[in-house]
């Protein structure tokens, strides 16, 4: 099981730099590059909440979740 973080297709999308960004949420822009980057093992509720009011989007618009490769 794969969740991908599609941040960087949305800030593109909002026209948003990471520094905006992150300071916008109240997280650290090397947060942000982990969220970007997919090393992100996990997501607070509330960090999620607040990167969805600050780009005016649902879950669904950054999150995507893909299978893994049969064995």
């Amino acid at each position: 099981m794969a969740v991908i973080v599609e941040l960087d297709v949305m800030l593109a999308r909002r026209k948003m730099s990471v520094g905006d960004f992150a300071n916008a949420v109240g997280i650290t822009p090397a947060n942000v590059a982990v969220l970007k980057n997919g090393r992100a093992r996990a997501i607070r509720f509330g960090t999620l909440d607040s990167i969805c009011r600050v780009l005016d989007c649902q879950p669904a618009d950054i999150l995507r979740w893909t299978a893994d490769p049969p064995a």
